[in-house]
């Protein structure tokens, strides 16, 4: 398991990065959603309590423009890109994060946050701006282990002329024409920078030191490099324990990002290919490592749920043998290997080629206890779904005459099953029931 440290009440807390709501996201957006979602999975099933935040972004230069363009006002676009975030993202059937708090809701607590760096003298404002000084933090580049005379905060020429140093980045941004949204503040009305806003909605709902900060590995700088830079110098205090970072999800060789111009959205891919197809693709990647997106890795991805879907029919209820149980074991090591889900997929796939091998109606507590981890313990629903329980009952039976060599019981109920307009296609991954030509 990732060393995992709980806080001081015994609850595992973990932050994970969301969205910025200026458009619907891609599925490199939903990578981090999924890789936290199931991580909080994985550690409620082995006793801990948890506590799972991912945070919504609303309030951002980009939404600002994106708005804009689209000749609506910010607050709207925003609303109406979280409702299509939540209708995304349900369709993934994780269940939603404990807390998704706001920044626009946030407001008085990053205020709040602002005001004790500048009485530190970590920041300091200018004409309505605040900035923090980054070489006033010793620690200033502990997460990325970059040298601050090599960092871009990646904020152009903005604000330039009025930072001290070149490394010192944005906590408020004074109210510019154009822009229909700003909150009044000591230094002037504006609006908060992204970074502090990550901050103020972490520490407000988990506190200082809480267990698991998350997010993609493209936000390590500047934006967790900043966070902790912000708290740590605000509170003489971590703001995380452990910071743990996702690969890219690529397509075209390069990071699927929004501003490139080489994205699949989430609830494009989830019409193209189906939820379970895409749970089993991410699954099929290391988390800290890159993945590609393509047709050849989803089609992958959805024969692999069809191989389970096909081993579930002709499993039933039924408690663990010697072998099932090495390999659940060999499963719960790989995933406390640092969440080894390829590793990990290894052994129930090992599983399902030892159940077609073994008697027909191996019982399943095993393996739905696996992929119940991995939130595709509804793949081994569809033999119900599929067929009427009487039906897979006479299947059951009828494989069980078949091992006792009695194929005149296995003929006759052969025909009982066609009577009830399905039929039993014999393969070598075993039997499968389908509806009557």
């Amino acid at each position: 398991m990732l060393p995992v440290e709980p806080d001081a009440d015994g609850v595992v807390g973990i932050y994970a990065c969301g969205p910025t709501v200026y458009g619907r996201i891609h599925v490199g957006n939903a990578r981090p959603y999924v890789v936290f979602s199931l991580l909080a999975r994985l550690l409620v099933h082995e006793g801990y309590k948890v506590t799972f935040v991912a945070n919504i972004t609303d309030v951002n230069d980009k939404i600002y423009a994106a708005a804009q363009t689209a000749g609506v006002g910010s607050e709207e676009l925003a609303r109406d890109m979280i409702g299509a975030y939540i209708a995304d993202t349900d369709r993934l059937g994780l269940g939603r994060p404990d807390f998704e708090p706001r920044a626009s809701a946030t407001i008085g607590e990053i205020i709040e946050l602002i005001e004790g760096l500048i009485e530190g003298g970590h920041a300091y404002s200018v004409n309505g701006d605040v900035y923090f000084s980054v070489r006033r933090y010793p620690r200033y580049g502990e997460i990325s282990h970059r040298k601050i005379d090599e960092m871009d905060q990646g904020e152009g020429v903005e604000g330039a002329e009025r930072k001290r140093d070149p490394a010192d980045f944005a906590l408020w941004k004074a109210e510019k024409p154009g822009e229909d949204t700003a909150w009044d503040a000591p230094w002037g009305r504006g609006r908060p920078g992204w970074h502090i806003e990550c901050s103020a909605m972490a520490e407000e709902i988990l506190g200082l030191g809480f267990s698991i900060h998350g997010g993609g590995v493209d936000l390590i700088f500047p934006h967790h490099e900043n966070e902790a830079a912000q708290t740590g110098a605000a509170h003489g205090a971590p703001l995380a324990k452990l910071w743990v970072h996702n690969g890219m999800v690529r397509l075209d060789q390069a990071k699927m990002s929004k501003s490139v111009g080489n994205i699949f959205l989430l609830h494009q891919a989830l019409d193209a290919y189906g939820r379970d197809a895409l749970i089993m693709y991410f699954c099929g990647g290391h988390y800290r490592q890159p993945i590609e997106f393509d047709d050849e890795r989803l089609a992958e991805a959805r024969a692999r749920v069809e191989r389970i879907t096909e081993a579930a029919r002709r499993l039933v209820p039924g408690p663990s043998s010697a072998w099932s149980a090495a390999l659940r074991e060999r499963f719960f090591d790989a995933l406390a290997d640092d969440f080894n889900t390829p590793a990990a997929l290894a052994a129930v796939f090992e599983w399902v080629r030892e159940a077609n091998r073994s008697e027909p109606g191996s019982g399943d507590a095993d393996l739905r206890e696996m992929l119940g981890v991995l939130a595709l313990d509804n793949l081994l629903e569809a033999r119900v779904a599929d067929a009427p329980a009487e039906v897979v009952e006479l299947a059951d039976a009828r494989e069980r005459a078949r091992t006792a060599r009695d194929y005149a019981e296995a003929d006759r109920l052969r025909e009982e099953i066609k009577a009830y307009g399905w039929e039993v296609r014999d393969g070598p991954d075993g039997p499968e029931l389908l509806p009557a030509a």
